[in-house]
């Protein structure tokens, strides 16, 4: 007999399913509850409500345990390119050699735009926020592809239609950089990686072709493979809203680029630059920032700290912190700002504030030091994010689909005027 919740209600008594996952995540089911007893549940941030089955991601934030498709992090990160990953998190299964070979040579073909869709770039002011143009131009390849509007999420056409959102996503990125600063497009180039094809496009001059560093490939494939997916995140939960309206997967993935935008998403990295850079100037030492982000009525806070899931540590963290300093290492960069971050680390690490609370640095807190140091610019860092998300994006809304969830549609408690009768304009 499967287990039960028993509900009170104004004296009644509700019996709800028990679901457990394979896990032993357990969730009550409640699917049935406002059609029998005329209740729904409140929960503001969704950090109690479970909105789907799924199969691609398992995350124990207590335990700091991150999961693709049952492969612990750990490993992928250390074994697996990101297009290893990518097809991972897609397909469930790690790919053969034949698979990865077409799976490449598909995203080797999809990589340039169409000469029409790259004029549309030069109508975007300079000053145009990248994560901006990203979103846009999502929808518009679209436009260009309407074969690919109602694509199955299995066969040949899903296939192509997955090639080709991958591998134009760091195209547009490249080029929206590119024109942002008034230099020429650089066509992507079919011979090299999927790392180095998007650090040529970003870097290479028409005087000097970019050299792609194997240190710079290796960091930005780990990168990559770190934020492939996050279970239901902000940006992922909109991917599947927006998709469980049957909108087309270009029309999803541009809104999960727009979720990603905000300061407490995907731009959390690009925030901890801009915090160390303040420290740095202002002369003071990190101790001071310290006892400020400890004052409740002082509104600075410690950008890269802690994690809405995970309560112990973020093993993407422990990570890419290597990462970092292999880096630094190989190209003899010394980062002043990396001397701080470590400085806050190894306080907050200490101090017993930061502790009983969990305010432990997060992968934001590193990732953003890497990408400095391969030379992406502070305003494309969200765009990596979105970068590295897009499998994870697709997959997901190829499974709202595989498994015909309903529209999704919150409920909500009126807390707002009784009805009242139109007052005429005269005796307002």
């Amino acid at each position: 007999m499967s287990e039960k919740a028993t509900l009170t209600i104004e004296g009644k008594n509700y019996d709800l399913n028990v679901i457990i996952g394979s896990e032993n995540e357990k969730c009550i089911d409640i699917q049935q509850l406002r059609d029998a007893t005329g209740y729904i549940t409140m929960d503001p941030g969704f950090g109690n409500t479970g909105s789907c089955y799924s199969a691609i991601t398992y995350v124990d934030g207590d335990k700091g345990i991150l999961r693709y498709r049952g492969y612990p992090i750990e490993e992928i990160a250390e074994k697996a390119t990101f297009v290893e990953t990518a097809y991972l998190v897609l397909y469930g299964e790690l790919p053969k050699a034949s698979q990865l070979k077409t799976f490449s040579a598909r995203l080797k073909e999809h990589a340039p735009l169409h000469t029409n869709l790259e004029h549309h770039f030069s109508g975007f002011p300079t000053s145009a926020p990248p994560m901006a143009i990203l979103s846009a131009m999502l929808n518009l390849v679209s436009c260009f592809h309407t074969e690919v509007l109602d694509v199955p999420t299995t066969g040949d056409e899903f296939d192509r239609t997955v090639a080709l959102l991958l591998s134009k996503v760091r195209t547009i990125a490249a080029f929206a950089y590119r024109m942002a600063g008034g230099r020429p497009i650089n066509h992507p180039n079919p011979n090299l990686t999927y790392c180095g094809n998007f650090l040529h496009m970003m870097f290479s001059d028409p005087y000097q072709e970019y050299e792609v560093s194997p240190v710079i490939d290796k960091a930005l494939n780990l990168f990559l493979v770190l934020h492939a997916d996050h279970e239901q995140n902000c940006s992922t939960s909109t991917v599947r809203v927006v998709g469980s309206s049957r909108a087309n997967l270009f029309s999803s993935v541009a809104a999960g680029v727009c979720a990603l935008w905000g300061p407490l998403h995907g731009g959390a990295n690009a925030a901890v630059i801009e915090m160390l850079e303040d420290i740095k100037k202002s002369g003071r030492p990190p101790s001071y920032y310290i006892d400020r982000a400890k004052d409740k009525n002082d509104p600075f806070m410690l950008m890269g700290f802690g994690h809405r899931v995970y309560k112990n540590f973020d093993p993407r963290s422990l990570i890419l912190k290597k990462q970092v300093h292999d880096v630094l290492e190989a190209l003899h960069l010394n980062d002043d700002l990396l001397d701080i971050a470590l400085h806050l680390e190894q306080a907050t690490l200490q101090d017993d504030y930061f502790i009983s609370r969990n305010l432990y640095p997060n992968v934001d807190f590193y990732s953003g030091i890497l990408l400095r140091a391969i030379g992406i610019p502070l305003n494309m860092y969200t765009v990596m994010f979105a970068i590295g998300r897009m499998p994870g994006w697709i997959a997901n809304w190829k499974e709202l689909h595989d498994h015909k969830l309903r529209i999704s549609r919150p409920r909500q408690i009126y807390t707002g005027h009784t009805v009242r009768s139109f007052i005429p304009m005269a005796q307002r």
